[in-house]
C-alpha cells in the first residue's frame, strides 16, 4: 500500500493498492458513512433516449460515493464500495458501486483517524512486497492446493477422489492412482510459473512421488518436501502453524499470522509471558509489557481495543491484526479475540490464578 497524499486539514487520504493484502486492509479501513472516491465506469446519460440503457457506452469518470456497504471479495481480489454518488460529472444522488483492485488508487475522507485505521495504514505502507508461495497438501484421495499471497490464502484446487484398492497390480486401483498423480501434476505445473516457492506436504509417500516427477521435469529447485500429519486444507493449516516450513514461507503474512497465534496459545498453555482477552491485555499495556499485540479484525472498532491501540502507539509494540477467517482467527477468538506476547510478566498475580514474578 502506498500513501500518495494526506491532507491533515480535511482528513483526505489518497492511497494506492499494491498487493492482495492491501485489499483486505482496505475493506477494514473503509467504514459506512465515509466519502470514498475512485476511477470507475458508468453508462453515459447523454446518449440518445432511443438507445437502450444496456447499449449505452460507458464513460470512465472519477466518482465519490458515501459508503453504505463495503465488501471484501478475497477469491476475486476486489473490494466493492456501494453508496449514493455525492461528487461526479452526472448522476449525483444515484447509487453506484466502486470496484477496487490491485493497482487502483482511491481517496477516503476521515474526520478523525482512529488508532485501528492508523495501524492498518502503517502495516500496509511498511510492507515490502509479498511472496507468492504455492502449497500442495497431498495424500491419496484428499489433496488441497493453495497460494499464499500476503494475508490472502487463495484456494487453487480441492482434489477429492475415490481410489480403488491396490490388491492386484494393473487393476483399477493402479489406474486410479496414476490418474490422480497426473491430475495433481497438471494443476501444479499450471501454477508453478508464477510461484516464488513451492511446498509439497502430506502424511504419506505421495508427496515424494510428486517431487520425483517434478524433479524429472526440471523444476526440483522450487520444491520443498515436508511431512505433516494431515492432508488437504487441514494439512495446509498444520504446516503454517507448525513452523516446519518457516524458511520457505518467509514473506508470507498468512504463515506469520498462524505462527504468532500458535506462540500465543503455547505461552498461555505454559503459563508464560502472555495476556489474553481485553481485560488482561488492557492491564498489561500500562506497564509497557506488550511486545506483540494480536487483535481480531472484528475487534478493531471495540472501544476497549481502540484505547489499547492508542495507549501503545508510539511505543515498541508491534500490532498484528488477525483475520477472522481461517484457523488462526478461530483460535484467537477462543482466547478472547485479543492477545499479547509479553516482554516480561506484567504483575505479581495473573487473572488466571497463577503467580508471576516481575523482573
Amino acid at each position: 500500500m502506498r500513501l500518495l497524499h494526506q491532507d491533515p486539514s480535511t482528513g483526505l487520504l489518497r492511497l494506492r493498492l499494491e498487493t492482495p493484502s492491501d485489499l483486505w486492509r482496505t475493506a477494514l479501513l473503509l467504514h459506512p458513512g465515509e466519502h470514498i472516491g475512485a476511477s470507475t465506469t458508468r453508462r453515459d446519460p447523454e446518449a440518445p433516449e432511443d438507445v437502450p440503457g444496456a447499449q449505452r457506452s460507458r464513460r470512465r469518470v472519477w466518482l465519490v460515493v458515501r459508503a453504505e456497504q463495503v465488501e471484501f471479495h478475497g477469491f476475486t481480489r476486489h473490494v466493492r464500495v456501494t453508496g449514493p454518488i455525492i461528487e461526479g460529472p452526472f448522476d449525483v444522488g444515484r447509487h453506484h458501486t466502486l470496484d477496487l483492485g490491485e493497482g487502483d488508487d482511491f481517496t477516503v475522507q476521515k474526520e478523525t483517524l482512529p488508532a485501528a485505521d492508523r495501524a492498518l495504514i502503517e502495516e500496509g505502507t511498511s510492507a515490502k512486497g509479498e511472496a507468492s508461495v504455492l502449497v500442495a497438501s497431498v495424500d491419496w484421495g484428499d489433496s488441497s492446493i493453495v497460494r499464499l499471497r500476503g494475508r490472502v490464502v487463495e484456494p487453487v484446487a480441492e482434489v477429492h477422489r475415490t481410489i480403488a484398492g491396490k490388491r492386484y497390480p494393473g487393476g483399477q486401483g493402479e489406474k486410479d492412482r496414476s490418474a490422480y498423480v497426473e491430475e495433481l501434476l497438471g494443476l501444479i505445473h499450471r501454477e508453478l510459473p508464477t510461484a516464488t516457492a513451492f511446498v509439497l506436504a502430506g502424511p504419506g509417500f505421495l508427496k515424494e512421488q510428486l517431487a520425483k516427477r517434478l524433479s524429472e521435469a526440471g523444476v526440483a529447485r522450487k520444491v520443498s518436501v515436508i511431512a505433516t500429519a494431515e492432508s488437504g486444507r487441514a494439512g495446509v493449516d498444520e504446516l503454517m502453524r507448525s513452523g516446519k516450513a518457516a524458511a520457505v514461507l518467509v514473506g508470507s503474512v498468512a504463515a506469520e499470522e498462524a505462527d504468532l497465534v500458535e506462540r500465543l496459545v503455547t505461552a498461555v498453555g505454559g503459563g508464560k509471558r502472555a495476556a489474553v482477552g481485553p481485560e488482561e491485555v488492557d492491564e498489561s499495556s500500562y506497564g509497557g509489557a506488550i511486545e506483540t499485540l494480536l487483535v481480531s479484525e472484528s475487534m478493531l472498532l471495540d472501544p476497549k481495543v481502540a484505547a489499547i491501540l492508542e495507549r501503545t502507539r508510539g511505543s515498541r509494540v508491534r500490532v498484528f491484526i488477525v483475520r477472522d477467517e481461517g484457523e488462526a482467527g478461530k483460535r484467537l477468538a477462543a482466547l478472547g479475540r485479543v492477545g499479547a506476547l509479553l516482554r516480561f510478566d506484567w504483575g505479581p498475580t495473573t487473572p488466571r490464578g497463577g503467580r508471576r514474578g516481575v523482573p
